[in-house]
């Protein structure tokens, strides 16, 4: 274990799956796949120890996940344009960089947010079409439901209301 991990309060694999509201394999399954950093080497027998940035790491991939619905390879693909987006960042943040430089970041984080865009309007596309089959599904199914009242009606017509003085007489 790292000596900077050491410095931060650190969780066990259980803890976080809680925090995260998931579960240790889901997480390993994520390290596995590249959700997740893997944590790297441990002792035989020692747990896997997570960071407060792996945390945030996790209830991104988890909001994500549950938000757009996308498939682990294109989580994968959004996390990692996010990853980029984050270099270039770091990189913009240097006092050092020139004018040119500073315009290649930027193009190259536009082309980090296109990719991440166009998974989302992907994902809202196929979002926006389940969306209108649903309403012209409930359109038919309420016009069938007028068209039964409208024969019912027509079969036995509305009775008056009773009186109320006459309730209770034979």
């Amino acid at each position: 274990m790292s000596a900077e991990k050491t410095r931060e309060q650190t969780l066990r694999i259980g803890d976080l799956a809680r925090i995260a509201g998931t579960t240790p394999r889901t997480i390993r399954y994520y390290e596995e796949v590249g959700l997740l950093p893997e944590t790297g080497e441990r002792a035989a027998g020692r747990h896997r120890l997570y960071t407060q940035a792996e945390v945030e790491r996790l209830q991104e991939v988890m909001r994500l996940k549950d938000l757009l619905g996308l498939t682990l390879e294109s989580l994968k693909e959004l996390l990692a344009a996010e990853e980029a987006r984050a270099e270039v960042r770091a990189q913009l943040r240097r006092e050092n960089v020139t004018p040119a430089r500073r315009r290649e970041l930027l193009v190259e984080a536009s082309g980090h947010l296109d990719r991440q865009l166009e998974l989302v309007r992907v994902r809202a596309a196929e979002l926006s079409k389940l969306q209108d089959e649903l309403s012209e599904t409930r359109k038919r199914v309420r016009r069938k439901i007028r068209e039964l009242d409208a024969r019912s009606e027509a079969t036995f017509p509305p009775q008056p209301p009773v009186a109320a003085s006459a309730k209770g007489r034979p």
